[in-house]
């Protein structure tokens, strides 16, 4: 997967879409990513016990890393990215800038 933890993100579709944003967490087999603040939703949770009551709690979930874009920390845009390899190993890069991510 091209995008991992840390990394600033633009979302490019859905009902978050134009906002920037960091990614909290990967997922690489199901290819999702949790991204702050984007794709909350409200749960119902129901009492553990009588004297609890219920509540409406408020999760983010995942969305696919297809909704998203990574923003390029060297030319501060939303680009593709791409891999390069090189002797020390393999590094991924902007597809704008050619700078290394």
């Amino acid at each position: 997967m091209k995008i991992k933890k840390n990394d600033t993100v633009l979302i490019i579709s859905g009902k978050d879409k134009g906002k920037k944003a960091k990614v909290l967490e990967s997922f690489p087999k199901q290819g999702k990513i949790s991204v702050e603040g984007v794709n909350i939703v409200k749960k119902h949770r129901r009492p553990k016990t009588e004297k609890e009551k219920g509540q409406v709690i408020e999760v983010i979930k995942p969305i696919s890393v297809s909704n998203v874009k990574l923003i390029c920390p060297k030319c501060n845009t939303a680009s593709r990215v791409g891999y390069r390899l090189t002797e020390k190993g393999k590094y991924r890069i902007c597809k704008k800038c050619q700078q290394e991510i």
